[in-house]
């Protein structure tokens, strides 16, 4: 057993404890945690790097730590910045918490990632279960705004129950191969099929897409995203959202090879149904956490599309697609963090006039807005063109053609929210404040939307270069 292999994780659990411990006991130093928090993320992606084109086992298969992993691991970590870096004012007006959300924070961080490098059903749940409480904290913190303890509450029963489900799938898988490590399990089993087989991978699936927001689990999006704080629901929105995705890729690859015809077929329909649902269903929102919410469940919807595909193309176009969709939804959520005080019930009337009172958030916000939408030379154009490809060169033509209707559905409502802020007059003309940390958050955040852009190559070959490691 190789403790150094588990440097990144062990790092920023350590700082998330120290940044819990300053909060409480030195709540007066300015920004303390914070910075600890900057620190231990810092140390955390430099010892990720030094593990790049490791791909080995250790804690007797328990820890995998592959080029798959470590591509999951800076993403978590990226948003996690972005993120903290965001939430400085923000937190402000709850004042006592900083100490906790940060720890927490970066608490949930440590789960993701163990999630993403895990070779073992075990170790998988216990992580996602560290990662998972983490995020009903967060949800809950701010415990004098009755939204954000629904939400919470929300959030923990469903969550709650979507863990009985996935568990009870990964015991079943356990009853018929006699063993919860991965590989083991597709050797154990080989080609058989059986009824008990199909229920446990049904059921594990179920788990997952709770996780991911994919219908018909995606009930608690819209009010926990609404309901918690701002910022807890950008970071829910992304990053929870990838670790769900690095968990099911690998088990359905690794462990379930000999079912891939039956689970290709199931996410090709649970991607149809939940890329339909999420765009739909955002078009009349007026509330742009739950319009976002239901962007959220609909790019679910076409990343599952890379799930269908079953191919390294479109493994590594899920990845990218990932890494864009992380950037630009960060960025959009710190616009709306940005406004939470000009525009405190985060209503898309609200927006009107924007960029006459902010053009650099009007701009920003349009930008990962029509990214989100597709629209290059924006990150996600590219990471939608990729993926379509991937698809339509695995046989899916039927999902990708659903893909571009619901992508053009898509740049409806997203557009209304660009409309609002260039072409209807402002209610008042007092420009908005922007605080420095978050103007840093947001042109990193921004930077990203464009290099993933107009810079695509490096980061697609990296993608490769990850599934190709897990599938080896």
């Amino acid at each position: 057993m190789d403790i150094a292999l588990l440097a990144p994780e062990l790092i920023t659990a350590l700082f998330a404890s120290l940044a819990i411990l300053v909060g409480t006991f030195m709540p007066r130093t300015k920004r303390a945690s914070l910075y600890l928090a900057l620190l231990g993320i810092a140390l955390g992606a430099g010892a990720c790097a030094l593990l790049v084109g490791r791909n080995t086992t250790s804690f007797y298969g328990a820890l995998v730590v592959d080029d798959f992993a470590i591509f999951f691991k800076l993403a978590f970590l990226l948003a996690a910045a972005l993120v903290a870096i965001a939430s400085g004012d923000f937190l402000r007006r709850y004042p006592g918490i900083e100490g906790e959300f940060y720890g927490l924070l970066l608490f949930a961080t440590t789960g993701m990632m163990l999630m993403a490098g895990t070779g073992e059903l075990m170790s998988l749940y216990l992580s996602l279960e560290l990662a998972s409480i983490s995020l009903y904290l967060l949800a809950g913190l701010a415990k004098r705004d009755q939204k954000s303890s629904e939400a919470a509450l929300k959030y923990l029963l469903l969550g709650a129950l979507s863990s009985a489900v996935l568990l009870y799938g990964m015991a079943l898988l356990y009853g018929l191969s006699g063993t919860t490590d991965l590989a083991g399990i597709a050797a154990a089993i080989g080609q058989t099929t059986s009824p008990a087989l199909l229920l446990g991978m049904a059921l594990v699936a179920s788990g997952f897409a709770f996780k991911i927001a994919a219908v018909p689990f995606q009930m608690w999006a819209p009010d926990v995203y609404e309901g918690a704080p701002t910022p807890v629901t950008a970071f829910l929105s992304v990053a929870s959202k990838a670790a769900g995705f690095a968990a099911l890729v690998r088990v359905f690859t690794v462990a379930l090879p000999s079912l891939q015809p039956d689970w290709v077929a199931l996410f090709a329909v649970l991607s149809a149904l939940t890329m339909t649902l999420g765009n739909v269903a955002a078009i009349p929102q007026g509330n742009i956490k739950r319009m976002l919410a239901y962007s959220s469940i609909g790019h679910a919807g076409y990343l599952l599309m890379g799930v269908a595909a079953a191919t390294t193309l479109g493994l590594s176009s899920l990845l990218f697609y990932l890494l864009a969709y992380t950037v630009t939804n960060v960025a959009a959520f710190i616009v709306v963090i940005a406004l939470s005080q000009a525009v405190p019930d985060n209503q898309i009337a609200g927006y009107a006039g924007l960029h006459r009172r902010s053009p650099l958030l009007s701009f920003a916000l349009a930008a990962s807005l029509l990214s989100l939408a597709g629209l290059p030379p924006m990150a996600g154009f590219f990471a939608k063109l990729y993926l379509f490809a991937a698809a339509f060169q695995a046989g899916l033509a039927w999902l990708v053609v659903l893909g571009l209707l619901n992508s053009a559905i898509s740049l409806y409502y997203y557009s209304q929210v660009v409309r609002q802020m260039y072409l209807v007059p402002p209610k008042e003309e007092q420009p908005v404040r922007f605080p420095r940390l978050a103007l840093v958050s947001l042109s990193v955040a921004l930077a990203g939307v464009f290099a993933l852009g107009i810079l695509s190559d490096p980061f697609l070959a990296f993608a490769q270069a990850a599934v190709t490691a897990m599938v080896k």
